[in-house]
């Protein structure tokens, strides 16, 4: 019987001596080469190794490590290697692993990629499953956040792969971008979101997006004009009159761009509007901000004149359906965006404002300027009501409820803040129609 804790021996068609190291139940490992063709000399070197370790390029193996080396060799299946890894995590000598064939070993960025994709993602068809608010605007700014910041430093990454410490050096990298806290803060946010619901659906193993701090810094302050400036830009020409109606319009309710881009003849009311939705390019109609339509008191005759004269002159034709501020290119179209903002800059430098001045005013802005006079002049609950923010549940669930009286206080209130700020004659403006005769559209 051999004593020896190894076995020597030749193989027919070798000139060397093997050795087979024993596990400690006896059993024989695989064998390794001494390169030594005297028995003696290759029972010397099996010693030696036996003592100080088998040389392997620019390491030593000890031969105890051999049994672990045949362990793995022997693993049959993806179940097995699980039990080896996970011991190892218990052990504290493996933080993380990433298994051949789980959701885990996903490439990171074609996974974040996805997630933001209007028709790939199965988050996304998830909320329109259930009616939730997510539009396709909103989905491609985030989609564009992954390619510019997070594809360049996590780029052939898998998603199991990510841990906190990477999530750390991603921040670190963004504070290194040329752009705004807040921007910063939404393109962490475009991968922190997919991130967590990739742990929720059991994709990853943890969440590396826990504990982790964002920028902070002052939001860039709105502009706004006092009453006196906007007066002033409301009396002198613009180029485009359906860009000076929106902002007139903008300027007394509070109303989004969207929203009013989103007008139809059908929503205009005798001293109100009805906003039963918004626009913009990449989803066309959609819901409200926060998926409430309202009804926004209008007291001001002339502009509702003007909004109904502005309406008649739509070249595609006039229904119900028609837009108010329509475009001149596609009758399936209202008017581009921009030209609001535009016209609104020019009507500034016109009355002496610089041209740098008037970049830094955006039609936004007058959201801003309609929410800074009244809000000393009406309840929350009121003024919701007609700019369609939110707040805690309780406020929101109210607001929902008219109370006799609220429409005369907010009209009321209207005409005190912003008496004097609207030309006397707004159907001055346009060009004399024959009465309304409804057509088709298309």
């Amino acid at each position: 019987m051999n004593a020896y804790p190894f076995t020597l021996f030749k193989r027919s068609n070798r000139p060397y001596y093997f050795v087979a190291y024993k596990d400690e139940n006896g059993k024989c490992l695989n064998p390794i080469s001494t390169k030594m063709k005297d028995e003696k000399d290759a029972m010397k070197v099996a010693f030696d190794w036996l003592r100080c370790g088998i040389p392997k390029k620019n390491t030593v193996v000890n031969v105890s490590d051999l049994s672990l080396k045949d362990t793995a060799r022997k693993i049959k299946n993806e179940n097995e290697a699980e039990l080896i890894l996970d011991e190892l995590k218990r052990l504290g000598m493996l933080k993380s692993y990433v298994l051949k064939n789980t959701p885990a070993a996903e490439n990171c960025i074609e996974y974040l990629l996805n997630f933001w994709d209007w028709e790939k993602s199965p988050y996304i068809n998830d909320k329109l499953r259930k009616k939730h608010g997510i539009h396709k605007r909103h989905c491609k700014l985030q989609w564009q956040a992954i390619l510019r910041y997070w594809k360049p430093f996590f780029e052939n990454r898998l998603l199991g792969e990510i841990a906190t410490e990477d999530i750390d050096g991603f921040i670190n990298y963004m504070d290194k971008q040329p752009v705004s806290a807040s921007r910063k803060n939404g393109v962490i946010k475009a991968g922190f979101q997919p991130l967590r619901w990739a742990f929720g659906k059991g994709k990853i193993e943890k969440d590396p997006t826990l504990n982790h701090t964002l920028f902070s810094g002052e939001e860039r302050k709105r502009n706004i004009l006092t009453p006196t400036v906007a007066a002033a830009v409301f009396r002198t020409a613009w180029v485009d009159e359906r860009a000076k109606l929106a902002n007139m319009l903008a300027a007394v309710t509070g109303m989004r761009s969207g929203e009013i881009i989103a007008l139809r003849y059908k929503d205009l009311g005798s001293d109100c509007l009805y906003v039963n939705c918004s626009w913009n390019i990449a989803d066309g109609f959609k819901p409200p901000k926060n998926n409430e339509t309202r009804t926004v008191e209008l007291p001001f005759p002339d502009l509702v004149h003007g909004l109904f004269e502005q309406a008649k002159q739509n070249p595609w034709g006039v229904s119900p359906d028609s837009f108010v501020f329509w475009s001149e290119f596609k009758k399936d179209r209202p008017i581009q965006p921009y030209l609001f903002v535009d016209g609104l800059r020019a009507a500034l430098v016109k009355i002496g404002y610089s041209e740098d001045e008037a970049q830094k005013y955006l039609f936004h802005g007058w959201r801003h300027f309609y929410t800074s006079y009244m809000v000393r002049r009406l309840d929350k609950k009121l003024l919701k009501s007609q700019t369609g923010h939110k707040t805690d549940e309780m406020l929101e669930h109210y607001s929902n409820h008219e109370t006799d009286g609220d429409r005369e206080i907010i009209q009321k209130q209207e005409k005190e803040a912003f008496a004097g700020l609207l030309p006397e004659n707004t159907n001055r403006f346009f060009i004399k129609r024959e009465p309304l005769k409804f057509v088709a559209c298309g």
